[in-house]
This record gives structure tokens, C-alpha cells and sequence, in this order.
């Protein structure tokens, strides 16, 4: 039977009924989540259609997600990195909202002086419990849009909540109502969304959600939530683990625009910011994350990473200033006494040393070689060096350009004082050291064999 589809414009021809299933039992898709082992992924190689929204944006969960798996920030910690996240959203706002919890005094006084700063971005949203008080709250504070906990999968239903289906949806749908008679845009959060009956329950309730918002010509947006990190970017991956599918469903079936809706991961099988990224590809115009990934268990995709995919799907049109990355991971280090992974991509001291003689050969030549991007330029990040047994004559090479980078006369891998630099580090992993060379040992031999070299170019110890 053919039905005119208002969101793609169509006359569609599909099998499928939207309908609510109200089983006695939680379906728990012990096929693809066998608890005693990994979880499998299903395909049955249905491609869903890519559509890029014609705006796609960044929201932060750093105050509400990212406080649940570290110390809690000090109001002042709180503003600081709020100017931060503002910076780098650049005047024209990608990163367009922040997300904070209300509940106490300092969480309270945290969204105060932020509000009193006058940044139209990120603009402030709450998250709140699904109870009309809370919602009272999110509205005395002034904010016009607020996260509500409407969870979707069996788990949650039927053995968190002690709920069916029916009697979920039917207080999801209470709670959200109470939002709009207060004057807030609810965001229902489809928590778990990717362990979910995707067509028994994530569809209907999103269409009930449609219908409300239609009667009462209001927006209500979904956040899907990748609770689990189970959500896969995969060309026909099935459902309710394709990333492609859970949100081409919700324009195709429940007609959800792309600015309704918001994706949400996690990274507990490592595919967080390609499945944020793919969210973004099909459809879905925000995508949430936290600084530098620090979230509930193993993280959310990180702000900065979603800035540099940003900037690789539609160039710098917001102006963004990409320098700010590192202000935030030093303020991490410094002052929140964060202690980074030191290959984390970006942020890590060690993402761009290099310790390869090849490595070291080729960056000689031309630094683009094994640099991805100009970081010195982008993130205030030059490419350093770390000299070791693995350096080669090329890394004391490499280190000597770098050292007395106003030198003239390049120096090069077969220069004989090099060589002796070289013959000098090795006879100390000869005899069992373990640690790279330092800065000051390089200099202490350079002086005894680089000393014409210096001189020429002007050094003089």
C-alpha cells in the first residue's frame, strides 16, 4: 500500500506497520548480546541512503556526562572551561549547546555566572529527571531546553524500571507534555537505544513523540543514546546496532527532522567518534561529546575530535580557533590534575614525537611527510622528537635542526660530528639504558662535536 511521506516527499511503499509491541517478556536479543561473550553483529546488507544535513553541529555533555567519572569541578573550573568551549566553537557557534545538572547549590551558581557572561553559545540546557519538579527547575533557571531520561531498550523497561513497554511510553509521554506546559523544549533521551526493539518500541514511541509535537506546534527533539558503545558504522549492519539505520528510521518512519535530532555514544568497543561522524552523515544534525572524551566508563566522543571531523567534512566556516584544543588539555593537566594518555590523538604530549629514525629521515626532507596537518600552526603543537636507540643518525639530525632552528646551513645525517653523536648514544643502549636521550646530553655533545657547525651558524657556547 503506498503512503505519501511528508519528510522525503514520496509516495513509499513499505511492509512495515508502525505499531507499539507490548510483550509479557523483555526481548533482550540474546542472539546478538550473549552476555558470556562479545556481542555479535548482524547484517542482512540493507544500505540506508546517506543524507547530510544541510547544518550539522556539536553539543557538550562535559558538566553533566563528563562529572560522572572524575572529581566535580569548582564553579570557577566550571566557567573556565565553558569560555573554553566557546572559543572553539567560534563566533558562528559549532558547538551550539552545553548540557548541566541543576541539582545542586553549586550546580546552580555554575549555570548562573555562566548565563551572566551573555555568550549566545553554547547556549545552556539542563538535564533533569523525569519528574514535574525537576522540570519547575529547568524553568526557574531560565533555560529553554532540557534533556528528560526516556529509556528505550528491555533492559532498562523491564528490568530497570519494572515497566512494559506500554505503561514507559505511556509516562515518557506524560512527562515530556508537562515540558511543553512549562515552556521547555523537551530532548528524550532514547537511552540504550542500540540494545532496543527498534521497529516494537524506538519507532512508535518517536512517532507519538511526532504527533505531540504536530498537535501542540511545538519542537520536541531525541537524543539517541549509544549507552552501551554497541552502535556500529557499517554499510548494511542490522539493526538495532546500525548507526545508518537508527537514524534514517526516525526521519524515514517517524518523520524526525535532522535538527531534532542529536547522537550520543560511547566508546566501549572504540568506534565512538566514527559512529558520531556517521550520525552525522545520515542525517542526524547534532552530535554530543565531552572534552577531551572523558565520560561514564570508556567516554563520550571527544569535542576536539569532533571539531577536527568537522573541519574535514565542511572546512572552517565557523571561524573556529583550533589553538584553544591544547588551552584545554593544559588546563586538564594543570589544574584538574587530569593525567592524559600521552598518544592521545590532539591533546597527548606525545601525539606528534616522533622517535623513528625513518620517521626522522623523512621529516628532515619535509616535515609534511609524517606530520598530519601543520600542528604547530593549528594547535600551537610543533612536531618534537624524542631521540632513542630507534632515532638513527637521522633523529640526532633532526634534533640539531630543531635545537638551533635559526641555523643557516642545514645539518645533515652524514655529517661526521653527527656521526660521533650517534656512536656516543648507542654505547649507552649498549650498556643497558632504557630512556630517551635528553635535550641537555644532545647539547653537551653537540658542543664537543658540532662546534664548526655552530660557530658558522652563529651559536656559541
Amino acid at each position: 500500500m503506498l503512503k505519501f511521506n511528508k519528510g522525503f516527499n514520496t509516495f513509499d511503499s513499505d511492509s512495515y506497520s508502525v505499531h507499539l509491541d507490548n510483550p509479557d517478556e523483555p526481548n533482550l536479543f540474546r542472539d546478538i548480546f550473549p552476555y558470556g561473550e562479545v556481542p555479535k553483529i548482524g547484517f542482512n546488507h540493507r544500505l540506508s541512503p546517506m543524507h547530510v544535513p544541510d547544518d550539522i553541529w556539536i553539543t557538550d555533555t562535559s558538566f553533566r556526562d563528563g562529572q560522572q567519572s572524575m572529581p566535580p569541578y569548582t564553579v570557577t573550573q566550571v566557567v573556565d572551561l565553558y569560555k573554553m568551549l566557546h572559543r572553539l566553537g567560534g563566533p558562528k557557534g559549532l558547538i551550539r549547546q552545553a548540557e548541566f545538572f541543576l541539582y545542586t547549590k553549586k550546580d546552580q551558581q555554575a549555570v548562573e555566572e555562566i548565563q551572566e557572561l551573555g555568550y549566545k553559545f553554547p547556549e545552556v540546557t539542563g538535564w533533569v529527571r523525569a519528574r514535574r519538579k525537576d522540570l519547575e527547575l529547568a524553568k526557574k533557571m531560565g533555560l529553554k531546553e532540557t534533556g528528560i531520561l526516556t529509556s528505550c531498550s528491555d533492559y532498562h523497561i523491564y528490568l530497570k524500571l519494572k515497566m512494559n513497554r506500554r505503561e514507559a511510553m505511556r509516562e515518557y509521554l506524560k512527562i515530556v507534555q508537562e515540558a511543553l506546559d512549562v515552556g521547555i523544549i523537551p530532548r528524550c533521551h532514547f537511552e540504550d537505544a542500540t540494545r532496543a526493539d527498534y521497529y516494537g518500541f524506538v519507532v512508535p514511541f518517536a512517532a507519538e513523540l511526532m504527533k505531540l509535537a504536530e498537535e501542540s506546534k511545538s519542537v520536541i527533539k531525541i537524543r539517541i543514546c549509544d549507552t552501551m558503545g554497541l552502535g556500529v558504522p557499517y554499510p548494511g549492519a542490522a539493526m538495532p546496532r546500525s548507526v545508518p539505520g537508527l537514524i534514517y528510521g526516525l526521519q524515514y518512519y517517524a518523520g524526525f527532522p535532522s535538527e531534532w535530532l542529536e547522537w550520543h555514544g560511547h566508546n566501549d568497543l572504540f568506534l565512538v567518534s566514527a559512529n558520531a561522524v556517521t550520525a552525522w552523515l545520515y542525517g542526524c544534525s547534532a552530535a554530543n561529546g565531552t572534552l577531551l572524551g572523558i565520560g561514564e566508563r570508556t567516554g563520550n566522543p571527544p569535542v576536539e575530535a569532533m571539531v577536527v571531523n568537522y573541519l574535514q567534512l565542511r572546512g572552517n566556516d565557523c571561524h573556529v580557533d583550533t589553538t584553544v584544543i591544547t588551552e584545554i588539555a593544559e588546563y586538564f593537566e594543570h589544574e584538574l590534575k587530569v593525567q592524559l594518555p600521552v598518544n592521545q590523538p590532539l591533546v597527548g604530549r606525545s601525539f606528534n614525537v616522533t622517535r623513528a629514525g625513518i620517521h626522522a629521515d623523512g621529516l628532515l626532507k619535509n616535515e609534511e611527510i609524517y606530520n598530519v596537518f601543520n600542528t604547530e600552526k593549528l594547535l600551537n603543537r610543533p612536531i618534537e622528537l624524542a631521540v632513542s636507540d630507534v632515532s638513527g643518525l637521522a633523529g640526532i639530525a633532526l634534533w640539531a635542526k630543531k635545537y638551533f632552528r635559526k641555523a643557516k646551513t642545514p645539518i645533515t645525517k652524514n655529517d661526521p660530528g653527527v656521526q660521533k653523536i650517534y656512536e656516543w648514544m648507542m654505547t649507552q643502549y649498549d650498556a643497558g639504558r632504557t630512556t630517551a636521550i635528553t635535550d641537555e646530553e644532545l647539547l653537551d655533545q653537540a658542543k664537543i662535536h658540532l662546534t664548526v657547525w655552530m660557530k658558522e651558524n652563529g651559536y656559541e657556547f
